[in-house]
């Protein structure tokens, strides 16, 4: 938010109202998250900032906000735009008419499969979106060395991206065995980002070894589950980002922490949401009518939304309606059910006309799925009669049980990860509880963070079939029965993202849930579900393409 001297003269004219201002917002009311107030007010903006509050201005063009509540723009302080299945300019489409003016998001699914070429992509796209985007550098490609990636990236790596003018900081350190083990490799890369902020990933994580967690400087978290431990953690300095997405979804839980005195130390991210949740719920305007609506206080929320959040990520220049920050801005029909109303990103009104000025990047990674050709015979194990480990999934959680069924149980089906990297062909068979699955197979190329092929099913020849489909179609979901595709999505970018706007994405979903439930599923967001059984950063039990992983102890189970 940078002014030359001639545009710091007219902003300075325009606040004391010697000129007419760029735009006024007249007759609506500002919630101040200072105090708490809500005051009738006009609000000056010139260019890209905020010049004028509580008074009467006159502007070049002027929008009435009578009977309407205007707050800082929203701030999403954690996200993978790879999860929302769209480019980041479809995501810039989709995510900012809910208010969100900012995102903070980590590239590390794009950089798992291609490496520094996805971040620089995401990087190039940020430059260009209506939406401020921010880049975290990912730490953890791979994420452990128990799977296989498409791309590796060390300190080095990130050194040549950390001084580009996106860049905040290191994103989640989700290798918390590594980083209290020592791992050269992990201390190099906080050792270099000392002087930037890092993010946190410590699911679980208490007492002494949180403490020395924390003391690599790491000063956030969104893998928190329960209040206690999130009372811990605010009290060891931890800025808690509160989570709600597509699958992992942490709001109902920490209702109790959303407090006054709590908020300077709290935050909204959603880590992972899709666009049908987007279009049937929100974004972060849902976080935040939820919150209200089950007892929050409308300060705290407000104020975690925005204010709490630039503070905690160093971006000083937005996060209130006041004389000298970003014209992020929000007005509101009703404050308590977050209902937006329009939204100012930078100054600019959100219209589709000021999308359509956008220069779009190209985007990378197709051809990236070279998995090999899968048959029934590769999936299939002699396990009648024995006692074996069962990942338990739970709805709405990514921690998952370690459980143990002598087979055949009931609702117990079978897993495979097939590295799709064309690094080793490995494949990696277990067992999973949770989907309800009865017949078929429900397969998907993103499988965090390593992202190879993921298949879950009840048919052997069903999940070769599903796997071999997704090989064809260069990425996405789909969902086989008797041999037959009920339903795909292709996501040819990278294996992750579509190269079609939010709202086909979004279309898409709606078959393929519907043709998922036919199987018998009960999961009410299976895919990203199945995404994120080869997370072996997760408690408790994973698999990866080198097979079933014990997270606790950190290692493959023989």
């Amino acid at each position: 938010m940078r002014m030359n001297r001639n545009g710091l003269a007219r902003a300075i004219a325009q606040g004391q109202g010697s000129e007419k201002a760029d735009l006024v917002l007249r007759n609506g009311t500002v919630f101040d998250l200072v105090t708490g107030a809500l005051i009738p007010s006009d609000v000056a903006i010139t260019g890209d900032r905020v010049t004028g509050t509580l008074g009467r201005y006159d502007g070049v063009q002027e929008i009435d906000c009578a009977g309407k509540v205007i707050v800082p723009g929203f701030i999403d302080t954690h996200l993978h735009i790879e999860s929302s299945l769209v480019t980041p300019f479809e995501f810039d489409r989709c995510a900012l008419p809910h208010g969100v003016t900012t995102a903070i998001c980590d590239p590390h699914e794009i950089a798992n499969v291609l490496g520094a070429e996805g971040i620089r992509y995401f990087l190039a796209c940020a430059e260009r979106t209506v939406m401020d985007i921010r880049v975290k550098l990912s730490s953890c490609v791979p994420a452990t060395h128990l799977e296989t990636s498409g791309a590796e990236l060390n300190a080095s790596d990130l050194a040549a991206l950390r001084n580009h003018p996106k860049v905040l900081g290191l994103a989640e350190f989700m290798n918390f065995p590594g980083v209290l083990a020592g791992d050269p490799g992990c201390l190099d890369k906080l050792a270099m980002f000392q002087d930037q902020h890092i993010d946190g990933h410590a699911p679980l994580l208490r007492g002494m070894a949180l403490n020395g967690y924390l003391s690599a400087a790491i000063r956030t978290d969104h893998e928190i589950t329960t209040a206690d431990e999130a009372m811990e953690k605010l009290a060891k300095g931890v800025h808690v980002l509160i989570r709600e997405g597509s699958v992992s979804k942490d709001l109902h839980a920490l209702i109790p922490i959303i407090t006054e005195r709590n908020s300077p130390s709290i935050a909204l991210c959603t880590d992972d949401r899709n666009p049908l949740d987007i279009a049937e719920e929100g974004h972060l305007d849902f976080m935040i009518r939820t919150a209200v609506a089950e007892g929050a206080e409308p300060l705290a929320i407000y104020r975690a939304a925005s204010i709490s959040a630039a503070r905690a990520f160093g971006l000083p220049d937005r996060g209130l309606v006041a004389p000298g920050w970003r014209a992020d801005l929000v007005i509101l029909d009703d404050l308590n059910s977050c209902a937006v109303s329009q939204v100012i990103s930078g100054g600019r009104m959100v219209v589709p006309e000021v999308f359509r000025k956008r220069s779009i990047v190209p985007p990378v990674g197709f051809g990236s799925v070279k998995a090999p050709r899968v048959t029934a015979a590769m999936l299939a194990r002699d396990d009648a009669g024995k006692t074996v480990p069962v990942i338990g999934v739970t709805p709405g959680k990514i921690i998952t049980a370690h459980l143990e069924r002598t087979l055949p149980a009931k609702g117990v089906i079978k897993v495979a990860v097939i590295e799709r990297h064309g690094k080793n062909g490995n494949i990696g068979v277990g067992y999973v509880e949770g989907f309800g699955l009865t017949s078929g197979a429900i397969a998907s190329t993103v499988g965090h963070d390593s992202h190879n092929i993921c298949v879950v099913g009840a048919s052997d020849a069903d999940m070769a079939a599903a796997a071999n489909h997704l090989s064809e179609i260069g990425g996405g979901f789909a969902v086989v029965r008797d041999g037959k595709v009920l339903s795909d999505l292709p996501l040819p970018i990278a294996g992750l993202m579509s190269d079609k706007s939010f709202e086909e994405v979004r279309e898409k979903l709606i078959p393929l849930r519907a043709a998922a439930k036919s199987l018998g599923c009960t999961l009410p967001e299976p895919f990203l579900q199945v995404a994120f059984l080869p997370l072996p950063v997760i408690p408790h039990l994973k698999i990866s393409d080198r097979g079933m992983v014990d997270v606790d102890r950190f290692c493959l189970i023989e």
